[in-house]
């Protein structure tokens, strides 16, 4: 039946009144539609642009460092909000987190770029975001992840080629991450007890722990599940060997990593989960997890790719720090990024295994290389040694566990790039070196810490004795 054939109503009037109709109903949508560009003028929470969608980069612009942007956000599940401020160097831009009535439920009002942060959000409801500038003016890009909807339910069924293996309840646990998102570096050799039991189960809560790997088997299992009596022990641990794209893309793979309160990355080929993970539901729900709150966590080559700077040989034999440091663009020293895009983890660069292996050296032409190629305004180089683990909270305060230790390189004011180029010897100087042991902390956002500050730096020139001074461990 067309509009124009229902009895008793004329067709022009309604046609009229389908269209009024339309016209509510496009308005309605339109102003439900994600946003993706700042719209002036926004310069008041009344006034306040949005909603902006869960993982969508909004671009925006302070016309100067007197302008203040708002935004709002609908979060429909409680759970963690993410948020990160990206700008270039030279500016401070700054984030308050509002709930519809009140003051600021959190804050990024550091001088890091992206300015990052997280809020576990406990109400749902709109929430508004006011964006100021501390020094500066010019373009940024907004990004909120907001808690994964959905949850729980049946565990799908296991493809047949998808291998596992589960210890405890195979049902959903129910739980929810406590006082979360937080992050396992642990630098290869032995697993730090201390980083599971008194760092990433009380955030777990008893929940689900999923180990997942490329090759190996189910050597986690019992240890996770057996760690902890009481109220900490989990519900269940699973390890999946995710070897193939199609694995890692399964149902079965997502929702159970969708699900898990804590994740922890077997060591073993970086390269292999990069070429395995990257860019498929697994690596979406290893994200999902972190933004509920959940521990992600790794050792070894499960450490690597948690930086948002990840070394990826992919097949060529690993760099030694002698041959970085005597041409820092040596043949199979490549990187990705782009991969699980962490907030805690933006700007950093890790290396594990880091005393035994000595690659103080080539960690320091990594992020020469990168910061030469204007690949990232800043890189924070993160070395780890065996048997020791850093676990970092969701506020960036790492605290170091086990019998190592750990560094923390950073290139400050006085640092200089002497000689950064194909076939020369790596010059590169007045690097600002944090080592942190056992029960020690750095502020991944403050820079604050309780470790011992050293300033290094490295002349390649001098190959029998590069560095400055000559142990920069």
């Amino acid at each position: 039946m067309s509009w124009s054939t229902v009895p008793g109503a004329p067709a022009a009037r309604l046609s009229c009144h389908v269209l009024a109709v339309l016209a509510v109903l496009l308005c309605a949508q339109a102003a439900n539609a994600q946003i993706r560009a700042e719209s002036e003028s926004n310069d008041r929470e009344s006034t306040a642009d949005g909603p902006i969608g869960s993982g969508v980069a909004v671009s925006g612009a302070f016309s100067s460092s007197r302008d203040i942007d708002w935004y709002y956000v609908d979060v429909a599940t409680p759970g963690t909000v993410s948020i990160t401020l990206d700008h270039a160097s030279g500016r401070d831009f700054d984030w308050a987190l509002y709930q519809a009535s009140g003051g600021a439920v959190t804050s990024g009002r550091s001088s890091r770029i992206p300015e990052t942060g997280t809020y576990a959000a406990t109400i749902t409801g709109r929430y508004y975001l006011k964006l100021t500038s501390y020094s500066g003016s010019g373009p940024y890009t907004l990004r909120v992840d907001l808690p994964a909807s959905g949850g729980g339910g049946t565990r799908p069924t296991k493809p047949g080629n998808l291998q596992s293996w589960l210890v405890g309840n195979a049902a959903d646990s129910g739980r929810s991450p406590v006082n979360g998102p937080g992050l396992i570096l642990m630098g290869g050799g032995l697993d730090v007890d201390a980083s599971f039991s008194q760092r990433a189960f009380p955030i777990a809560n008893g929940g689900d722990v999923v180990v997942i790997r490329t090759s190996g088997t189910n050597g986690y299992n019992d240890y996770l599940f057996n760690l902890v009596s009481g109220a900490l022990k989990p519900d269940s641990v699973e390890t999946l060997l995710l070897d193939t794209r199609e694995k890692a893309n399964s149902d079965y793979a997502e929702w159970t990593l969708r699900n898990a309160e804590l994740i922890f990355i077997a060591g073993g080929d970086q390269s292999s989960y990069l070429n395995a993970w990257k860019d498929t539901r697994t690596e979406e729900a290893i994200r999902a997890a972190y933004l509920r709150g959940a521990v992600v966590g790794g050792t070894s080559a499960g450490m690597a790719v948690q930086g948002e700077h990840i070394y990826d040989p992919d097949g060529v034999t690993a760099v030694t720090s002698p041959e970085a440091i005597a041409n820092p663009y040596r043949s199979g020293m490549q990187f990705s990024t782009g991969f699980l895009d962490l907030p805690l983890m933006a700007g950093i660069l890790t290396d594990t295994h880091f005393l035994q292996r000595d690659r103080m050296g080539r960690l320091l032409a990594f992020m020469a290389r990168l910061r030469q190629d204007g690949t990232a305004p800043r890189v924070v180089g993160v070395g780890v040694g065996e048997n020791t683990a850093i676990f970092v909270d969701r506020d960036g305060r790492g605290i170091v566990d086990g019998s190592g230790v750990a560094y923390v390189i950073e290139e400050t004011a006085n640092t200089q790039r002497t000689q950064v180029a194909s076939g020369q010897p790596l010059v590169y100087r007045g690097l600002r070196r944090t080592r942190i042991s056992a029960g020690q902390t750095f502020d991944f956002v403050s820079g604050q810490t309780t470790g011992s500050a050293l300033t290094i730096g490295i002349d390649g020139r001098n190959a029998a004795s590069p560095f400055s001074p000559q142990n920069p461990y």
